[in-house]
């Protein structure tokens, strides 16, 4: 059975101060311990937060990273600097940093290995835009992000990777996708999972769905039998939200 993980994704927000202040707050508070948890600060945070968690059970996740170990990569940073400082996750390939920063299915394809080859886990993000939607493309785009993103690997490489659904059109916006169209996507991934490795792959890996998850929607997600997750954005900033996502089944 694949455990449930929700990921909180604080984008450019929370700096050390606050860090301290909210990861302190939901220390103290009660959550499902089925579930697995991790947060995902800015950089500049990244060193706080990792000596907070350090006794809990909280994982510690960046929000991206370079392919490369070192180099002349003026504001980069890398995977051998996330895992000094106590990162277990990172996010790659999300749809700001696709639609702002020039990610391609390419340098998805390469941070993914670096990753892996760092031994971090890869949050690989895949998602259509509105006008894709619209034309019906949703199926293509997914799967095809889905393939280049995950190239050249093997089963035995990806079997503990994350991939989270995130459309485009549903991330800030307070539209969210009905439960039921996200868990025919997460369907998608794990057929062309199936069809690109095998069907253990298939089984194992954990889909998580993004885009303006809250309070009111996280069960509906939750209840898919696709979905193992959420990749949770405004939602994980305050601790007391957070913690009752956490808890959606309670």
């Amino acid at each position: 059975m694949r455990r449930p993980i929700i990921i909180g994704n604080w984008k450019m927000n929370k700096g050390i101060n606050e860090t301290r202040e909210l990861l302190t707050e939901i220390k103290k508070m009660d959550w499902d311990r089925r579930v697995e948890v991790v947060v995902c600060p800015p950089y500049t945070s990244l060193v706080e937060a990792s000596d907070i968690l350090i006794s809990t059970e909280i994982a510690l996740g960046s929000q991206n990273m370079h392919w490369k170990d070192k180099g002349a990569y003026t504001g980069e940073i890398s995977p051998l600097m996330l895992k000094e400082i106590g990162c277990k996750y990172v996010i790659i390939g999300h749809s700001e940093r696709r639609q702002y920063f020039g990610e391609t299915d390419e340098t998805v394809n390469l941070k993914v290995k670096s990753a892996l080859n760092n031994e971090l886990i890869p949050i690989v993000c895949v998602g259509e835009d509105v006008e894709q939607r619209k034309r019906g493309g949703t199926d293509f785009v997914v799967s095809e992000q889905v393939r280049n993103g995950l190239k050249g690997l093997t089963p035995e490489q990806i079997k503990n990777i994350i991939i989270a659904y995130e459309p485009i059109w549903a991330i800030g916006t307070g539209i969210s996708s009905k439960g039921e169209d996200a868990n025919a996507v997460a369907k998608l991934i794990r057929d062309v999972l199936k069809d690109t490795f095998n069907d253990e792959v298939s089984e194992q890996i954990r889909i998580q769905y993004g885009g303006s998850v809250n309070l009111g929607n996280i069960k509906e997600y939750m209840d898919q039998a696709e979905i193992d997750g959420a990749l949770v954005g405004g939602a994980s900033l305050k601790a007391e939200d957070f913690v009752k996502l956490i808890n959606y089944d309670k």
